[in-house]
């Protein structure tokens, strides 16, 4: 009980303490673009959708957040265009990534013109996610996918060196011939394409399951078949706690033939898993906003996390997933975007080996 009260009072300390120090910034009538990478149908959408009403309530002057979409190119394209916004560090300029833009950066994209050490992380959100099948295929799923070897996959991609690195590689150890269908601008289309018939095999963000999925799976036209998991605080891969019932991809991969959970593959889609999963999307400032903006939004963004209520609302939209701000959020940021030397040369050489994709 001490320490709970201990930690309490810290907490509450550094709202004040951090408010107190904002005071100089007034966004009084002002209006803050929330930018994100990607079309408004996906789970990115989603998360800036739920946060953008928190924060205009919790910035001082109460400002109007408006969310915008910049898809394109897996999520470079806004990224990139982000990247040339580094000046504008007066708190009206924000944008939210995805492991769809960490992904490409990690992997030497040439496409990549930002540089992650040049934002300023204010907030890291863990996510999870959840694939699914038509109810034909998803009513052979017994816990392995050996009796679903047999089948031809049809999947719409944002491309495989997007967040869709993950769900394309666990296919393939999974012993699955999935033919990708490359150029979806966001996870949403992706799941559009499901729900046409255009797509027989599909994967979504927990927000996007949640809003979007989950009634499909409740009118009998999807059945969920495995979660990427989440990590424990020693790194290993457990039960997704928004979805504590459904198996990890580890247990099912552990239950279907030729599938491993140890060696130079699993190392490699386990580190994928931790930079797309357990920081899936961050809000950034510009290299340029002051401490004064940094500390006015740290402020804002530790009471919303903290507020009464928080925990039970983001659980219904976003799930039930840690959201780190301050100090936390960048040193989240800094292993995200980090990477082995062997994780990084076997995906490169997967990424050629099957799609013709030189990345250096």
């Amino acid at each position: 009980m001490k320490n709970t009260s201990v930690k309490v009072a810290v907490a509450t300390g550094l709202v004040t303490l951090c408010a107190q120090g904002a005071l100089a910034l007034d966004l009084t009538g002002q209006t803050v673009e929330y930018t994100i990478p990607f079309s408004e149908s996906g789970g990115s959408a989603q998360w800036a959708n739920f946060f953008a009403p928190l924060l205009s309530e919790a910035l001082p002057g109460n400002p109007t957040v408006v969310v915008r979409y910049r898809p394109g190119a897996g999520s470079t394209e806004g990224a990139n265009w982000f990247q040339g916004q580094q000046d504008q560090g007066d708190g009206l300029t924000i944008f939210g990534d995805s492991g769809s833009t960490k992904f490409p950066f990690l992997l030497g994209d040439p496409r990549v013109r930002y540089v992650y050490s040049d934002w300023q992380p204010i907030l890291a959100s863990a996510t999870g996610g959840v694939v699914y099948l038509p109810p034909d295929l998803g009513a052979r799923f017994d816990g392995d996918m050996d009796d679903l070897q047999d089948e031809i996959y049809l999947y719409g991609s944002q491309g495989a060196t997007t967040l869709d690195l993950v769900p394309l590689l666990a296919f393939n150890m999974l012993g699955l011939d999935v033919d990708p269908v490359f150029g979806v601008e966001g996870r949403g289309d992706g799941r559009l394409m499901f729900e046409r018939g255009e797509a027989n095999i599909d994967y979504q963000t927990s927000s996007a399951y949640i809003a979007n999925v989950q009634p499909l799976v409740d009118d009998g036209l999807a059945v969920p078949i495995f979660t990427w998991g989440a990590l424990d605080d020693a790194g290993n891969i457990v039960r997704d706690p928004t979805f504590p019932d459904m198996p990890t991809f580890k247990e099912v991969c552990e239950a279907t033939a030729g599938c491993e959970t140890e060696g130079v593959a699993w190392d490699a889609i386990k580190a994928f898993i931790v930079a797309g999963f357990a920081n899936q999307k961050t809000i950034f400032l510009p290299a340029s906003a002051n401490q004064d903006v940094v500390d006015t939004y740290t402020a804002a963004l530790t009471e919303i996390v903290n507020a009464e209520g928080f925990q039970e609302a983001a659980a219904e939209v976003l799930g039930i997933y840690p959201q780190l701000v301050g100090p936390a959020a960048v040193e989240a940021t800094v292993q995200a975007t980090s990477i082995s030397p062997e994780a990084k040369q076997f995906v490169l050489d997967w990424l050629m080996e099957d799609y013709g994709i030189a990345m250096e």
